[in-house]
């Protein structure tokens, strides 16, 4: 890996593209490196991870609107829509935004953290939608996606956006531009185009998590993803984009991020150097915030500790800055602790979530979330016992740049009326890569045969997975097979007139 240094130069000093972030990111989407065996596999578990969530919320209600908005825009040699019947055909960034949609719903896919947040699995439903249209091979698909993860996982790892409240899509388009820069064997000077325009236009608030959070949070991605493939069309046409977008003298760092005297280290492999950083990322085996995931843990194990939960007098979370800041009681959130709050804020709630683990030993992606469980009396009587505070030995880890160092736990005290006192702690969930029983390829089927229970057939849920798994082999003109059909009768609509 080489560190490149992004700093802001003013525009009469004139910068080199080739010194350029966003054109560095394009060498890496047009460079002829080699396939590593085990990134090649985790890519095959993460399209079936992003098939697990999207067909589990095929009817909620963000998933059906952006497929009602899908299904106005029919193209013959187009794309194919989870749920919808494989023969037909949508525009190809439509396809993206409705299956971007449909995999970011329940919050339920694969994420990275590092200086920033990121769920890598968004880039996958864009470049499967052009892969389809534009009759793609399986191994160009999956050359693709490990170039996708490779940029926003060492983006993420070098600029941090969420510290000036924008949201981490900023770092999604340039990644989705250089996984379909790489699968359409596109030449540097569109990559680097087309990466700038779609930082340009992937600019946006955190306010989509903050508040009451609105299925904007499960638009968003799918979004960016859009925007993507839209930039990477303007730059095939020879169009140009605002450069340099990074380090110019009105650029996103100097203006929304760190400003002119900005100095951002970003790592990136070597031209033709085999790209490893999906390795680095981990799925969810809760439907939950990340950090949520070690705390559910913890929380299950727990309730074997006590034999009666109205015992508990209080409950202290001891945390990272992140967990306590964002979905901890330093939110400063009063929405966080709401019984009718939304699914998306609850979600973002680890008050709520650890209250709800505790009591049921168990997460449900959709029983947990329900209106009446959240308004139950004595959950909420936990749930408001709870405080997070930050404790910076769990920060220090939570930035760890060592993988096997890096920790999203934390230590929890219960207080018993009695003033007995219960500890655990937990530095990773027992799923991720480093915890006590990591998620393999048995375990990525599981969770799809589970989240797809009563919705597939076995006939269709077995010729998916064995479709899915001889992916490399897949010819052009194949990859509609990685569609999943739902039977008509199974798959909601929304009737209300729109602009299509």
């Amino acid at each position: 890996m080489i560190i490149h240094k992004v700093k802001v130069y003013p525009s009469k000093k004139y910068l080199p593209k080739k010194k350029q972030l966003a054109w560095k990111l394009a060498v890496i989407a047009s460079d002829k490196s080699k396939l590593n065996r085990k990134s090649v596999d985790m890519v095959i578990n993460r399209i079936i991870d992003n098939a697990s969530v999207a067909i589990a919320s095929l009817n909620r209600k963000a998933v059906i609107s952006s497929r009602e908005m899908a299904l106005k825009h029919p193209k013959n040699s187009g794309a194919t829509l989870y749920g919808i019947n494989s023969k037909l055909k949508f525009d190809c960034e439509w396809a993206a935004w409705s299956n971007g949609t449909a995999v970011r719903e329940l919050d339920f896919h694969d994420t990275f953290l590092a200086a920033d947040y990121s769920h890598p699995g968004d880039n996958i439903p864009p470049l499967i939608a052009v892969a389809q249209q534009k009759k793609i091979s399986g191994i160009n698909l999956i050359k693709g996606i490990i170039t996708a993860y490779e940029v926003q996982v060492n983006l993420v790892k070098g600029i941090c956006l969420h510290k000036h409240k924008i949201d981490h899509i900023a770092h999604l388009g340039p990644s989705v531009v250089a996984g379909l820069g790489t699968m359409l064997k596109l030449n540097t000077e569109t990559i680097y185009q087309a990466i700038q325009q779609a930082l340009h236009t992937t600019i946006s608030t955190r306010q989509s998590r903050k508040g009451e959070i609105s299925s904007w949070k499960a638009f968003a991605p799918a979004h960016a993803g859009k925007l993507g493939i839209e930039a990477v069309d303007r730059a095939m046409r020879g169009e140009r984009a605002p450069s340099p977008i990074y380090e110019g003298e009105d650029s996103v760092i100097a203006r929304i991020l760190d400003g002119k005297k900005a100095l951002y280290k970003i790592p990136l492999p070597k031209k033709n150097e085999e790209k490893k950083a999906i390795l680095e990322t981990y799925t969810k085996e809760y439907s939950a915030e990340y950090q949520a995931q070690a705390l559910i843990d913890i929380a299950k194990k727990i309730n074997k500790k006590i034999n009666n939960l109205n015992q508990i007098k209080k409950i202290d979370i001891y945390t990272s800055h992140h967990t306590h800041n964002v979905i901890g009681t330093g939110a400063n959130d009063p929405q966080k602790m709401d019984p009718n709050a939304s699914r998306e804020t609850l979600d973002h709630s680890i008050m709520y979530i650890f209250a709800v683990a505790l009591e049921d030993a168990d997460w449900h992606h959709v029983k947990s979330y329900s209106k009446s469980r959240a308004k139950k009396k004595s959950t909420i009587r936990i749930w408001h016992s709870i405080k997070t505070h930050e404790d910076k030995k769990w920060t220090k880890k939570y930035h760890a740049s060592n993988p096997k160092s890096k920790s999203f736990g934390a230590k929890v005290i219960i207080t018993l009326k009695n003033g007995k006192k219960i500890i655990e702690q937990q530095s990773l969930a027992d799923a991720h890569p480093y915890g006590s029983r990591p998620f393999k390829r048995q375990n990525y089927i599981k969770k799809f045969l589970t989240l797809t229970d009563k919705i597939l057939d076995k006939k269709e849920s077995s010729r998916f997975l064995k479709t899915v798994k001889n992916l490399e082999k897949l010819k052009s003109g194949q990859l509609s097979m990685l569609n999943i059909e739902v039977k008509k009768s199974k798959i909601k609509r929304n009737l209300k007139k729109g602009i299509f």
